[in-house]
């Protein structure tokens, strides 16, 4: 059983009776389930300095029960929020928090941070904007990284994030349920942890009065239905889970998706000798990374301070134009919809090419429409073409998994995502927050995060003043992080 001390504080000698004088808890005496439970961990955390009769005596002597559930499961009060997920969104909500002395739990199912960028990404990927619009609050990239950080960059720069501002996440423990008990007006966050070691899973459940949701956009791949890919006898792989092109030297490879995923993937195949095909379903935005020596994305937001919406597409689609030349007649249909307003309205995000489209011109890489269906060693086409190939990749993208463990119908919307319109997505009622669903890449995340640490620490402070002026004398004697 894991005590107080085991997180650097002395357990209080307190009689867990003087739970129910606390005024924070004054909801929780409504409802005898999460009182018993409260009442429970108290035991779990002192029972070493009570004498007899023990706490679970008494509670069973004063109440009759027979949910045995009630002590089996840890519970552990949150004096701060809960954040879910310790990816950049999470950091960097932590980091404000840490400036601002709010005590916090964040909670991550993998056992790294960022384990997106970890081991969900291929070796050669890099940043698409330049640094300083992919940076956190309130610590910059180092001065000698480049414009666009690689992979293996990124990630020590979150390292160096994180211990800058002393984050220990909980590590290994994912959040399966997560709840608001209206009556108690507390957030009831259960997840299951186990160890590297295979050691058998063990239940939490974290009590709190604020919930921050940082799981962000991308945290389960999408994977399609398509007819008769379970019969394909090659194989089947997500680009998550994709590498390098070094295995599949000389063979042929079919990339389904031709977002920034299936055409770095697809140009990574052709560097390593391989023969890919990607598969265009749908129009798409593909403009240079850099316009005249500047980055895409900086001209263009340069260029909103001044111009309308509508105007800066325009002049991106001519610049792109200039550039690239009509992307067309290599397959390549383009949106009705410009690329800063497609991306506005429907979260789509423009390619940003860094030499596919050059492949794609030679022909060394192949485009092809949509599929019909998959055969045992082939893939038959939208155009009746066959296709004979080896692998697959699928480059089909990522979805929230917010509507698997939390149990919340106002906020968020069926497909994971905040029904509110940026920038209002980031604060829910009742103490519940979302950071790094603004389709807005870091810069999104890292302003919401701001926003997100500075509106918790006024709520925190303010109550924590009213609990000083009721009960100034009172300390909690509950697992406090």
């Amino acid at each position: 059983m894991r005590t107080l001390s085991s997180y650097g504080q002395r357990a209080p000698l307190y009689n867990p009776l003087h739970l129910f004088l606390l005024p924070s808890f004054q909801n929780i005496l409504k409802h005898l389930s999460l009182s018993l439970k409260h009442l429970s961990l108290s035991y779990n955390l002192h029972k070493n300095h009570y004498p007899s009769p023990k706490p679970k005596e008494i509670i069973q002597t004063m109440f009759s029960f027979t949910d045995s559930d009630m002590f089996s499961r840890r519970c552990v009060w949150v004096n701060g929020p809960v954040i879910v997920g310790a990816g950049p969104s999470g950091l960097a909500v932590a980091a404000g928090l840490k400036d601002q002395g709010v005590p916090f739990v964040i909670l991550e199912r993998a056992d790294c941070i960022a384990s997106l960028w970890q081991k969900r990404t291929y070796d050669r990927l890099k940043l698409h904007l330049p640094k300083k619009f992919c940076q956190l609050p309130g610590f910059p990239f180092p001065e000698h990284y480049p414009e666009y950080p690689s992979k293996r960059q990124f990630v020590e720069y979150l390292e160096s994030y994180a211990a800058n501002f002393d984050i220990a996440p909980q590590f290994n423990e994912s959040v399966v349920s997560a709840k608001y008990d209206e009556p108690c007006r507390l957030w009831r966050v259960k997840t299951t942890s186990s160890s590297s070691g295979g050691a058998a899973a063990e239940e939490v459940e974290y009590i709190c009065q604020m919930l921050v949701v940082a799981t962000g956009e991308n945290a389960e791949r999408v994977v399609p239905e398509i007819d008769g890919l379970k019969d394909f006898a090659g194989e089947v792989i997500h680009a998550c889970d994709y590498k390098s092109g070094e295995n599949y030297r000389g063979k042929k490879v079919l990339v389904v998706g031709c977002g920034n995923s299936g055409m770095e993937v697809s140009l990574d195949l052709c560097n390593h000798d391989a023969k890919p095909s990607m598969v265009v379903r749908s129009s798409v935005h593909v403009l240079p990374r850099e316009i005249f020596g500047k980055s895409t994305f900086e001209l263009a937001m340069f260029m909103l301070k001044w111009l309308p919406l509508w105007l800066v597409d325009k002049m991106m689609l001519i610049f792109a134009w200039m550039i690239l030349g009509n992307i067309e007649k290599y397959g390549l249909k383009r949106p009705t919809v410009g690329p800063l307003e497609l991306k506005n309205r429907h979260g789509k995000t423009p390619v940003l090419d860094i030499g596919t489209l050059e492949r794609i011109r030679s022909k060394e890489i192949q485009v092809v429409p949509g599929i019909k269906k998959f055969s045992c060693g082939s893939v038959e086409l939208t155009n009746g073409e066959n296709l004979e190939i080896d692998s697959v990749v699928l480059a089909t993208g990522y979805c929230s998994n917010v509507p698997y463990w939390l149990q919340e119908s106002e906020f968020f919307s069926k497909n994971g995502m905040p029904k509110a319109e940026f920038p209002n997505a980031w604060k829910g009622k009742a103490g519940l927050y979302a950071v790094g669903f603004t389709r807005r890449g870091l810069a999104g995340a890292s302003a919401d995060s701001v926003k997100i640490s500075q509106d918790i620490a006024k709520v925190w402070k303010d109550d924590l003043k009213q609990k000083k002026q009721k009960v100034p004398t009172h300390r909690r004697c509950i697992s406090t992080f």
